[in-house]
């Protein structure tokens, strides 16, 4: 494995520190500090002229995770192009287990919450933290053939595009078409600058791609669509070179900084007073279908896909590999996050909660993860040994 000399760029230091800030977030939200802090993340930021007028704390979630997302929408492009799901042999595998990743998840989520008013939620355990998840595994996973990870790389890209999906669709409000008809075209000249770049490596047209990307994100923020997919919109349509380029200037960025903050501002949430038979079934549908439900679903539908690979395909994991993989698919952390927000915004109370699922729900798949990711690589060493 190789190891990178900036730990930002790792896997397993930028997990540690998302896992850091989101304990600090919840920590200080239940301290004495919460009301200095809240009053920090509640207080709005207008853009004079542009009709945006946000909080503190979603400048962080609209703005600086379109930054996440454009990262993530780069690396979803080199994947289909030229990475784990450039082919549909490929791609076929991944695709069952993590339909099964999602719709096991769903159901668990309607089972638990489906007869009450926090229905909305069932897109929210969908999610994988790919960044998270391959954190781990680089933590535990010594000694696991490289196929565990590809596979796990792979599920974890199409949990993604489905987030995006979800966040793009669901999530809408009162879509001003014209200023999304506008911002598509922002994103046109967006891509054919950084053609341009490519070609020439001018100063000049690499600025005028971010003035570009960032009247994109403005035009998307105010068109009613959520924000974040300007970033996804831009890293899908940049040019290889420069989406590159980008993507190893802003890794450390997003690592050590966006990320973090996110996830501080997203846990900052106040730990309700409340029995467990009154908590919100938002919670409990969260905090169970992320562990038991990611679990299921990816190792099942992966193990029935792993049956029916054609001929030519990848060899076939064994089911206690695919049993790692589930577990670290009920990570959801970032996206989920972002994901509770969103379906819970009229609501305070409820969304709190569905926080609180997320990391409840995320903290029991990291521990889950980490104790099956550790024997399945003990065993894998232990086989090495011995016939070595």
């Amino acid at each position: 494995m190789r190891i990178s000399a900036n730990p930002l760029r790792g896997q397993q230091f930028p997990a540690i520190l998302l896992l850091v800030a989101a304990g600090l977030g919840l920590l200080l939200a239940n301290l004495p500090t919460h009301g200095p802090l809240a009053a920090v993340l509640d207080f709005h930021i207008p853009v004079p002229g542009t009709g945006i007028d946000l909080s503190v704390a979603h400048w962080v979630s609209d703005g600086l995770l379109a930054i996440f997302f454009l990262v993530v929408a780069v690396e979803l492009r080199h994947e289909l192009t030229h990475g784990e799901l450039d082919s549909p042999r490929k791609a076929l595998q991944p695709a069952i287990a993590a339909a099964g990743g999602i719709v096991v998840p769903i159901a668990a989520y309607l089972l638990i919450a489906g007869e009450s008013a926090t229905a909305t939620g069932w897109p929210i355990p969908t999610a994988t933290d790919i960044a998270f998840a391959l954190g781990v595994l680089a933590m535990f996973g010594r000694g696991l053939p490289s196929g565990v990870r590809v596979f796990l790389l792979a599920l974890a890209i199409l949990d993604d595009i489905i987030g995006i999906i979800f966040i793009a669709v669901l999530f809408a409000r009162d879509v001003q078409w014209l200023l999304l008809a506008l911002a598509v075209v922002a994103v046109v000249a967006f891509a054919l600058l950084s053609r341009l770049l490519h070609e020439n490596g001018h100063v000049a047209i690499a600025i005028a791609m971010g003035v570009v990307g960032i009247i994109t994100w403005g035009l998307v923020a105010a068109s009613g669509i959520h924000a974040t997919i300007a970033g996804v919109m831009l890293g899908l349509v940049m040019s290889p070179v420069p989406a590159g380029r980008a993507r190893h200037a802003l890794e450390p960025t997003v690592n050590g900084a966006i990320l973090p903050l996110f996830a501080f501002v997203a846990a900052f949430v106040v730990i309700p007073s409340l029995s467990p038979s009154e908590l919100s079934p938002a919670f409990w549908g969260i905090a169970v279908a992320l562990p038991v439900g990611k679990i299921v679903g990816i190792s099942l539908f992966g193990w029935v896909a792993m049956r029916i690979r054609p001929k030519g395909s990848e060899p076939a994991l064994p089911f206690a590999d695919l049993l790692s993989a589930g577990a670290l698919g009920g990570i959801g952390f970032t996206v989920s996050l972002l994901l509770a927000n969103l379906a819970f915004a009229s609501d305070d109370s409820v969304r709190d909660q569905a926080i609180l699922g997320v990391l409840v729900g995320s903290l029991v798949a990291l521990a889950l993860s980490g104790v099956i990711v550790s024997l399945r690589a003990r065993w894998y060493r232990q086989v090495a040994a011995a016939t070595s």
